[in-house]
């Protein structure tokens, strides 16, 4: 969403693919997860009078056309591209199959999963984390509209302090915010750390992945686990 209202802004979406494709071009295999918050949040309807089940799948429609907007905005730069969704859609896109998307990315294609785990009660967070886990993802990035994980809202409290590396633990325990817990839980378990960093900044995801950027890295308990301004 830009900053016009409208829910798929062809700008903003044509940006977010020149970030991926920025990182692509130094030879990464990437899978990427969308969410569907700028469209319809299922959690936000429900709260309204929805019946949560059927918001929640309506919020999951929602991430396909995200998905299928990311898709186009990638191939119209030169980005080879495959959709596979959780719902079964085959008119628009592929249904989730984890071989088949293995075979995308050894072609050297961006494969982009839709439709979070495919069932109710879970976000896009958790359908993220379950992904990373079934690709045999190295690491799990966040692009958010902040720069990492703070001890406080830094929209808020303007002295809130960033963390450089934080445990998994004590993200669930402090309750951080960053993603859902089922998500750090499933992260945790399977050993893939999450890098939160701010995807609205033009180069930053390149930047992060050459160690240049500012983020958090959530990761197993390291002896220092110091915040910084």
């Amino acid at each position: 969403m830009g900053e016009g209202g409208l829910a798929i802004d062809p700008a903003v979406t044509a940006r977010v693919a020149e970030e991926i494709a920025d990182v692509k071009a130094q030879g990464y295999e990437l899978c990427v997860v969308v969410g569907g918050g700028n469209i319809f949040r299922g959690l936000a309807a429900a709260a309204k009078g929805f019946e949560r089940g059927t918001a929640d799948y309506m919020g999951m429609l929602a991430t396909v056309m995200n998905a299928l907007a990311v898709q186009n905005a990638l191939e119209q730069i030169g980005v080879d591209t495959r959709v596979q969704s959780a719902i079964p859609m085959q008119s628009v896109c592929e249904p989730f199959i984890r071989r088949r998307a293995e075979r995308h990315l050894e072609k050297g294609r961006v494969v982009i999963f839709a439709a979070g785990v495919g069932s109710p009660f879970f976000t896009t967070d958790s359908g993220a984390a379950l992904r990373a886990a079934e690709m045999n993802c190295d690491a799990l990035f966040k692009g958010t509209s902040v720069d990492g994980i703070y001890d406080a809202d830094p929209k808020k409290v303007p002295n809130a302090k960033r963390f450089e590396t934080v445990s998994y633990d004590m993200v669930l325990a402090k309750n951080l915010k960053v993603m859902d817990a089922s998500a750090v839980a499933l992260c945790r378990d399977s050993n893939i750390p999450i890098v939160v960093f701010n995807i609205r900044e033009h180069g930053n995801f390149a930047a992060v992945l050459g160690g240049n950027g500012i983020s958090t890295v959530v990761q197993k308990q390291m002896e220092n686990t110091d915040a910084r301004v």
